[in-house]
């Protein structure tokens, strides 16, 4: 039992310290040692029984010396772990790359405007706007938990902004008609050639392609439904069942000829050609329209031949250049999630200027 500077009993685990702080001490489960210096004994007092709560619970201990690195692996382990695989690996990978460097063994308490600004700004020649916009939102949102879960009392990112400008919607170019044809023609050359002439008559992201299953097509009616995805994490070396990237994903598309045709022949081929082991696979995920549990059996009409298993594993994607059609022909590239929207978007323009008129 700990004494203040007059003899007087303070409680179990707090004693005064000579400078006149407060010193206030646990031991949680995992045997580390857990304190704080406080300028009051109902501080010192409220600190312990809350961090001892805490850890009773299997809740984070908020020391007065937490660090930012410590709350960022909080974070992510415990408060938004319900989110999306990609966007928990967006926020790790800004994190490890561009803000804990910086930042990452400060005492989160400590951490100020001026601090989170010479993040964005170190990043300012070497990274695109988007990235940068990025960074940003991933430490806005960290700190923003912290302050709503009374880690911290202010936001230090208050008043910062980054300058960098991001690609304007605007500034999306499609393909017009011309293009699309070239883009066809040298398409046809490749083994590849049904995927890519899907994606360009969909506008179907990757995972979305890849997670396409046979109850999917109404071949009466003609029609594609988008009800869920699929994509090979490399990191993990597994495959990876999911619902589309929104709510507003999920949708029902109208086939053009072309697209018909090509599901039509691969459908017609699916008994005759070498099955894939990965066909055996059955993977779960969560519907994000009804919470309920779904089952996607890996009849992907793709994956059904064992030379097609190796663009499925580098999951392409393909980069358009607009300023040069040989390029933009003769360009496949590994798909970022920049790559898919920016060829979504130009598929998406395309198709809401009729340049899409095989139906």
């Amino acid at each position: 039992m700990g004494k203040n500077l007059k003899g007087k009993e303070c409680g179990k685990g707090i004693c005064q310290r000579k400078d006149g702080l407060y010193f206030a001490r646990f031991y949680a489960k995992n045997g580390t040692r857990q304190n704080g210096y406080f300028k009051t004994l109902p501080e010192a007092k409220k600190w312990l029984a809350d961090a001892k709560y805490e850890d009773t619970h299997n809740l984070i201990v908020t020391a007065p010396d937490m660090t930012v690195d410590k709350w960022f692996n909080y974070w992510i382990d415990n408060i938004i772990c319900d989110l999306a695989p990609n966007t928990i690996r967006n926020y790790r990978e800004r994190y490890e790359r561009n803000i804990q460097p910086l930042i990452g063994t400060m005492c989160i308490a400590d951490v100020k405007p001026m601090h989170c600004k010479a993040v964005l700004n170190r990043m300012e020649t070497e990274y695109a706007g988007s990235t940068i916009r990025q960074t940003y939102i991933s430490m806005g949102t960290m700190f923003k938990s912290a302050v709503m879960n009374d880690i911290i009392a202010k936001h230090p990112m208050n008043g910062v902004r980054y300058t960098k400008p991001v690609r304007a919607v605007d500034d999306i170019k499609y393909l017009t008609v011309e293009e699309q044809e070239k883009f066809l023609e040298a398409a046809e050359r490749s083994h590849n050639y049904r995927q890519y002439a899907l994606l360009l008559e969909t506008g179907l992201r990757t995972a979305e392609l890849i997670g396409l299953t046979w109850d999917a097509i109404d071949w009466k009616k003609r029609t594609l439904t988008v009800n869920k995805s699929l994509e090979y994490r490399h990191s993990r070396r597994y495959w990876r069942a999911g619902p589309p990237k929104t709510k507003k994903s999920y949708r029902t598309i109208p086939l053009t000829e072309r697209a018909y045709t090509i599901l039509k022949s691969c459908y017609d081929e699916k008994d005759t050609r070498k099955e894939s082991e990965m066909l055996s696979q059955i993977l779960e995920y969560t519907d994000s329209r009804t919470g309920e549990r779904n089952a996607l059996l890996c009849e992907i009409w793709f994956l059904s031949t064992g030379e097609q298993e190796n663009l499925l594993k580098t999951v392409p994607t393909i980069h358009i250049y607009i300023n040069c059609v040989m390029k933009l022909v003769l360009s496949v590239f590994v798909c970022t999630p920049y790559d898919t929207l920016m060829l979504h978007a130009r598929l998406n323009a395309a198709y809401n200027l009729k340049f899409y008129s095989n139906y």
